[in-house]
């Protein structure tokens, strides 16, 4: 992989710009906005994909594969993200011509220009929370500016122009280019340790989310809740820190929160309290609704009626998306790739399936993740589905570790009954749609392609061979 170079001078002016991984969802959504803003783009991707379609539909020259003569001459600016090598020949040239060649994150800190900017990271549930932000302020008469690592489902879109001066991202901590923007306001939604492949110790990374915290002009709101949070606020000297979550000091608490359905709850802010009711489940997006709230009332909206719009947020595109029901049985996707994620996806699920059972189709995501962190994937995996399907690992950026695969999950499991590990991908979808039956809800769990799997899971389902749905 590439780590982006925060120091390599931005281009004043960009009128033709070539995106190396143009079909990833946050590169796709950059891609758009640049057309949108009347740039020339062109793009390339490993492989076909409805969002290189979208974008070749919108004007953009799109290609399938990595070549040197993708890159047209009058490109002056090639955006890249940190998923390729360093010998892609789109790069390579680029470089020899002398172009300039930045970190999507610089690309989008030159779009965002001077306008005020709301950054939102965490570990966990910083895509869900930016889609809340973006959603409420679009109840709330504003018209922002956006960019989200997923898809916002009633809009459609990852990203979109508005015509106002407020803009709303989703700030990357993986590899440090959340410390780029010149952020108002920082919306930390936890501090949860993970890519330490890049940061190399935990301190580091407490310290880069300090440094993010610490930088934001206006406000940060953070976790109340969070261990790593918590951590990370006492090194905070902003004098305008806010916090959310249910703990009793919190400056915006959430509490009374049911989950026997979509969640419900209510917010307290100083003598003010309001109910409110998503149309997803899950404890863990009550607390991200309020941390939403939470700036919204920063940013200067009433605080009622920034409860009230926040409820209009329907989820993101593979956060617990529902695919289809074949069988009586409901095909869930979710972008979960690190124990808490799992941990919170599943429990939110365990809230709304009611007598069914929860079968996990897990794709353990890095090689590096898996051999750090297989036995905490075991645990929550085993304690929270009643029935876990591991697949071999998604490498991404990596190149494979002798001796990390999936098994290294399954194998850590102490009830060897609740898992199968089967590297094959139609023999996984046949095994699983074998053991699910009526009212059961199977979970796709991963950032990587596992989501792939679910037409063939689709298909066995209604199979002659899992017709009888004889799940143990």
């Amino acid at each position: 992989m590439i780590r982006p170079d925060l120091t390599l001078p931005i281009p004043e002016n960009i009128e033709a710009a070539h995106f190396i991984g143009i079909g990833g969802s946050g590169m796709s959504g950059l891609a758009r906005m640049f057309l949108e803003r009347g740039i020339k783009v062109s793009g390339s991707d490993r492989a076909d994909s409805k969002y290189l379609q979208e974008l070749a539909a919108l004007g953009a020259t799109v290609y399938v594969g990595h070549e040197a003569s993708n890159l047209a001459d009058d490109v002056d600016t090639v955006v890249h993200t940190g998923a390729i090598w360093p010998e892609n020949p789109e790069f390579v040239l680029a470089k020899q011509r002398g172009l300039h060649v930045i970190h999507r994150s610089q690309a989008l800190h030159w779009f965002i220009g001077a306008r005020r900017l709301v950054s939102v990271a965490g570990a966990h549930g910083k895509t869900t929370s930016t889609g809340m932000v973006v959603t409420a302020l679009q109840g709330l008469d504003a018209d922002p500016t956006f960019v989200n690592g997923g898809v916002i489902a009633h809009l459609g879109v990852s990203s979109g122009n508005g015509s106002g001066d407020l803009v709303v991202i989703e700030a990357d901590e993986s590899d440090g280019t959340f410390v780029l923007y010149d952020t108002a306001v920082a919306l930390i939604t936890n501090v949860d340790p993970d890519h330490l492949d890049h940061w190399g110790t935990r301190e580091k990374f407490y310290t880069a989310f300090a440094e993010f915290a610490n930088s934001a002009s206006e406000a940060v709101v953070i976790s109340s809740d969070d261990a790593g949070a918590v951590r990370v606020a006492r090194e905070i000297s902003h004098p305008h820190m806010v916090t959310f979550g249910q703990a009793s000091d919190a400056t915006f608490r959430v509490h009374d929160i049911r989950t026997d359905g979509p969640v419900s709850f209510s917010i307290t802010h100083g003598d003010q309290t309001a109910h409110a009711q998503l149309g997803i489940p899950g404890v863990h997006n009550a607390v991200n609704a309020t941390g939403a709230v939470a700036v919204l009332v920063t940013l200067g909206y009433d605080f009622e009626a920034a409860v009230d719009a926040v409820q209009a947020f329907g989820g993101t595109a593979r956060r617990f998306e529902l695919h289809e029901t074949r069988r009586g049985v409901s095909v869930y996707d979710d972008y979960a790739h690190h124990p808490t994620e799992v941990a919170a996806a599943l429990s939110g699920a365990r809230t709304v399936v009611g007598e069914g059972r929860i079968i996990a189709l897990h794709q353990p995501h890095t090689y590096s993740r898996t051999q750090d962190m297989f036995q905490e994937f075991a645990d929550v995996l085993e304690s929270l589905a009643d029935h876990t399907v591991v697949l071999d690992v998604y490498g991404a950026r990596e190149d494979p570790v002798a001796g990390v695969t999936g098994a290294l999950v399954s194998e850590a499991f102490s009830d060897s009954s609740k898992v199968h590990f089967v590297a094959d991908w139609q023999e996984a979808a046949d095994y699983t749609a074998s053991v699910a039956r009526d009212g059961d809800y199977i979970i796709t769990l991963g950032c990587g392609n596992v989501n792939l799997i679910i037409p063939q899971v689709l298909e066995a389902l209604e199979s002659s061979d899992a017709v009888t749905g004889q799940g143990e």
